[in-house]
């Protein structure tokens, strides 16, 4: 065991460093925004609900490079790899299309939250900014893909601790203004973001024509055309994968919209909740892509015994970390918020929901790192039925009845954003448990057979 998870931890920690540096982007958004004006921190939270849920519901189809490259790679089909990552460019590039049209017309979502005047106007001013950027973002996230699937996530995390050292003074600069640049607000986090965006996807694409180790998949040697059946491959894996990843953005976007109904004080609370929980998830959602690489390689190279291994041990120590993390989170919650926000009515509305989600971010590493494991096997269409009926049935749905209290029986201290959260939290864990006796389903036929799906 003791090797595996030095395996893992191997290429989970530059993974999680590079995660840590992007999630600090919203962490920093948040707590520069926070501090701007109470307005703009509630638009920031429901506009970055609505580009998260785009963005990666777009990126996760373009995921499906990692476990496809992965399986090359260990079987050595290095031109093979290549012709895979040039599809999937052409792949991002249509996604793009369809991602900026979503960003640059938001109204319909906008109008479902049915917030104030002020609040729209500042919500639209932020994703139309974002719009620019997503097609960079697409971009990167086949760099990165491909990085993690050849066992090389330092090549990614640089650039995205370079990345994070160029939003800080960006963000300081369009929040709040100067050297002849108004005060923007929430909107100057979109700009930036979006500046960034460039810089990452031109040098990520430098990097995968000049760096030896890119080298022999040849992905610039040549041009070509989409071709049908690459696409259908990536499609058939990449749908799925992306639907996955939609349903488990949506269940927390609609979650924020529905809460903005209960007011700007109550929203700007979940967007702390939201920010923590999303800087605990980077740990088990580094090690389920740490896992899924190793996975990938070794069905690649015909050893279905070593990848069950793998996804074992990989699982057990991201729940155990989850576990740890819990703890610390627990005693030092008042110090969190505050961290946040100096101001009391959002931190008293925070202070709940970063309790939830002590126990939210246990099942949620459950059920990341089993869902990696499960694209290393390319096994995505059951997965993606469990996220459904799991988060948008139980979570979704049973938020709703239980934070608006339908029916008129629902405790005082479920109700509101706390419903929400708890119905999150369950629906994580059933999500989990589906997702695990289903991983042994698939190992123990990969196990009879012998060879990869």
């Amino acid at each position: 065991m003791f090797a595996d998870v030095r395996k893992i931890a191997g290429l989970a920690w530059p993974v999680l460093i590079g995660q840590l540096a992007i999630i600090a982007f919203g962490v920093m958004d948040t707590a520069m925004v926070g501090r701007y004006s109470a307005v703009d921190l509630a638009a920031l939270g429901l506009g970055s609900s609505i580009y998260i849920s785009v963005y990666i519901g777009l990126t996760g189809i373009l995921t499906a490079l990692q476990p496809i490259a992965g399986q090359l790679y260990g079987a050595r089909q290095y031109p093979e790899i290549g012709e895979q990552v040039r599809q999937s460019l052409w792949l991002a590039f249509a996604l793009m299309i369809i991602g900026f049209l979503i960003l640059y017309f938001p109204g319909p979502l906008l109008h479902l939250a049915r917030v104030p005047a002020a609040l729209y106007e500042r919500t639209l001013a932020y994703l139309q900014i974002l719009a620019f950027g997503l097609p960079a973002g697409l971009v990167f996230r086949v760099y990165g893909s491909l990085a993690n699937a050849v066992g090389k996530p330092r090549l990614v995390m640089i650039l995205q601790i370079g990345a994070l050292l160029l939003k800080v003074p960006l963000n300081l600069w369009f929040i709040f203004g100067g050297l002849g640049v108004p005060a923007l607000g929430g909107p100057g986090c979109a700009l930036a973001s979006t500046g960034i965006n460039w810089t990452l996807a031109i040098v990520g694409m430098l990097l995968m024509s000049r760096i030896d180790v890119f080298k022999p998949f040849g992905i610039f040697s040549r041009f070509c055309w989409p071709e049908w059946h690459r696409q259908v491959a990536q499609l058939k894996l990449g749908i799925p994968m992306g639907l996955s990843y939609l349903i488990e953005v949506t269940s927390y976007t609609f979650m924020a919209l529905f809460i903005a109904r209960f007011g700007t004080t109550t929203l700007a609370g979940h967007q702390i909740a939201g920010n923590v929980g999303a800087v605990l998830y980077m740990t088990p959602l580094s090690i389920g892509i740490a896992t899924s690489t190793l996975v990938a390689q070794a069905l690649g190279a015909h050893r279905p015994e070593a990848a069950r291994t793998l996804s074992r041990h990989g699982i057990l120590m991201a729940v155990m970390i989850a576990c740890s993390y819990g703890a610390i989170v627990l005693a030092l919650r008042p110090l969190i918020i505050e961290g946040y926000t100096p101001n009391a009515q959002v931190a008293a509305a925070a202070m709940p929901l970063v309790l939830i989600v002590v126990f939210y971010h246990v099942f949620d590493s459950l059920q990341v790192t089993t869902a990696f494991v499960l694209r290393a096997y390319k096994v995505a269409v059951i997965p993606t039925v469990i996220y459904a009926v799991a988060l948008w049935g139980v979570g979704l749905g049973g938020g709703y009845l239980l934070g608006f209290d339908i029916g008129g029986s629902i405790p005082v201290w479920l109700t509101g954003a706390r419903g929400f959260w708890f119905a999150n939290m369950a629906s994580l864990g059933i999500a989990g448990s589906g997702l695990l006796i289903y991983l042994r389903t698939v190992s123990r036929r990969h196990l009879r057979t012998g060879v990869e799906a």
